[in-house]
């Protein structure tokens, strides 16, 4: 079992004709993904040639459009890797064709256009992830995104990350264990799917044993989660917030990571974790090794 994504799903890539989305195609077949085409407007009726996980050479369709896509070879989840300019128009797209997941890797996308097609998104067929994140990975199953492929093998574990580097610092502290899926969910302040999707999705996956939360300061994102867990999770849970030495004021790498007026603090969310049962590392090591005596317990 895994959440969201499995060796069954059929991706599409928008933008697979582009440098950084002809490298990844790449990279997501070498880990097994069934990769089936791609969409580039511009580049409709040719076809793309890579190397799947068993060294067989694949031609991939280029559609026009994502709806053409998923007519053409049954998609139900697409990467987006489109310039910061485009991306709204891709979503948009990927959201009127109804593609059941969307994963956009793209960085620098504009808040107002995130926030219109976050907006435009609710109550459709769409579960976006991103934007700015590494995406999805069902270890030894499929990948959708940026995570390489190789750090750690399928296990009990759930991982839900804002952070990119901080998913792969954990999967590998975490490798001798394994994982049922790692999701990378971004830091901008406009996301599609929240710490609290991954923990419902995790919590019902009988495969999921234990789940690892990283979270960063800025925004109650952290909070919200806490309350959730404290309602919702009956499995344990372990978390990990980035920014316990960030000065007040000052934007730290990720868009959404600003603490302002004493909210959104790492202390102020490592409270809130704790005081909901989830045990706060205050290092990647050490909440990697909070997980592993829960599950030596």
């Amino acid at each position: 079992m895994s959440i969201f994504l499995n060796k069954d799903s059929k991706v599409i890539v928008q933008g697979i004709t582009g440098g950084e989305g002809s490298k990844h195609t790449a990279r997501m077949l070498a880990a097994g993904t069934q990769v089936v085409g791609g969409v580039n407007a511009r580049k409709a009726g040719t076809t793309v040639t890579h190397t799947d996980a068993s060294g067989a050479e694949v031609e991939l369709p280029v559609f026009g459009t994502v709806a053409e896509a998923i007519a053409q070879t049954g998609a139900d989840v697409s990467v987006a890797f489109v310039p910061p300019a485009f991306t709204q128009d891709a979503v948009v797209e990927a959201i009127d064709a109804e593609i059941p997941l969307l994963v956009i890797i793209t960085e620098g996308v504009p808040v107002q256009d995130s926030a219109e097609f976050w907006a435009y998104a609710q109550g459709k067929k769409t579960r976006i992830i991103g934007p700015n994140c590494p995406g999805i990975i069902t270890p030894g199953e499929a990948l959708a995104g940026i995570t390489p492929a190789n750090i750690a093998g399928k296990g009990p574990i759930g991982l839900v990350s804002k952070s990119g580097t901080l998913t792969y610092q954990m999967m590998f502290e975490l490798r001798d264990f394994g994982f049922s899926t790692a999701i990378g969910i971004g830091g901008d302040p406009i996301i599609g799917t929240t710490h609290i999707d991954a923990l419902e999705a995790f919590e019902a996956d009988p495969e999921t044993k234990a789940i690892v939360m990283i979270g960063e300061i800025g925004g109650d994102a952290e909070e919200k989660a806490a309350a959730y867990i404290k309602e919702h999770v009956t499995k344990p849970v372990v978390g990990y917030v980035a920014g316990f030495t960030a000065p007040e004021g000052k934007t730290m790498g990720h868009a959404g990571a600003i603490v302002s007026d004493g909210a959104g603090t790492a202390q102020g969310k490592k409270e809130a974790l704790e005081a909901a049962g989830v045990k706060v590392g205050k290092t990647p090591s050490e909440t990697a090794e909070l997980m592993r005596a829960i599950l030596n317990g």
